[in-house]
């Protein structure tokens, strides 16, 4: 079992280096705090890729004995996630699943303590009312790329900044093909009071 550490510069060497989408240290610190915050038993992330932020989470989640849920249609990708989840020696804490998210999500029936949307950005609206029912009163939800991306995620975006307390946070980046870019970190609530 290799470090934690050199699996993770290995994975974001890879994600560089192939320009295969990751959050960056900057993102990713800013989630596992989130983490830390929230202690989620669940967590539910769309969008696998190579594994970058699922390794983040899976030391997080170790500390209080989380589980992950990552979704990824790209059985390739998923495969070396998973290896890197293994390398890590966190694999036993990470269920993949293989195909589209908003398809595999209503195979998800644990409840979700915190949501990670990080696929096709059309996709956010979908996936969470997928998985709307199983989702923890106070359940956390981050939403990323959502200062390149919100065009595309508008219906995701208008319906938590409407119906749930929801706050966008920036992030200055040193990715080779971002340098600026937000998440939509927002809290459900059953009935889903406004903000305030």
């Amino acid at each position: 079992m290799a470090a934690w550490d050199d699996v993770m510069l290995e994975v974001e060497r890879q994600c560089r280096e192939r320009e295969v989408p990751m959050l960056g240290r900057e993102k990713v610190e800013y989630l596992a705090q989130a983490l830390r915050e929230k202690r989620p038993a669940v967590v539910l992330e769309c969008g696998t890729a190579l594994g970058y932020s699922g390794l983040w989470m899976l030391r997080e989640l170790a500390e209080w004995d989380g589980r992950l849920i990552t979704l990824e249609q790209d059985s390739d990708r998923a495969a070396e996630a998973g290896a890197a989840f293994e390398r890590a020696g966190l694999a036993q804490r990470a269920d993949q699943r293989i195909g589209d998210a908003r398809e595999t999500i209503h195979g998800v029936t644990e409840t979700v303590d915190l949501l990670f949307l990080d696929n096709g950005y059309a996709n956010y609206l979908p996936c969470f009312r997928g998985i709307e029912s199983r989702l923890a009163d106070g359940a956390v939800m981050v939403a990323d790329n959502v200062g390149i991306g919100a065009d595309e995620m508008k219906d995701y975006l208008d319906l938590v900044r409407a119906k749930y307390q929801s706050e966008t946070v920036w992030f200055d980046l040193d990715l080779p093909w971002l340098k600026r870019d937000a998440m939509e970190v927002s809290r459900y609530a059953k009935g889903g009071p406004g903000n305030g």
